[in-house]
């Protein structure tokens, strides 16, 4: 087996783990055969001294299709 990596950023007011789940959810729709992620890289938006935005660097997992 074979598997090709795709690296998104998931964005959320919210939270981290709803920034991955934006990035894979939004990545689903058009990658097939998704197996795993890796979730690194978490930054953020400061405004008047509060979290505002987060944001992950996601990397998607899935086969390679020949």
């Amino acid at each position: 087996m074979v598997q090709r990596v795709t690296e998104v950023v998931g964005v959320s007011d919210k939270s981290l783990a709803r920034a991955v789940a934006n990035a894979v959810e939004t990545a689903s729709k058009t990658v097939r055969g998704m197996k795993w992620f890796r979730a690194s890289e978490f930054e953020g938006t400061i405004r008047d001294g509060k979290v505002a935005e987060y944001r992950a660097l996601v990397r998607i997992y899935f086969d390679y299709e020949e």
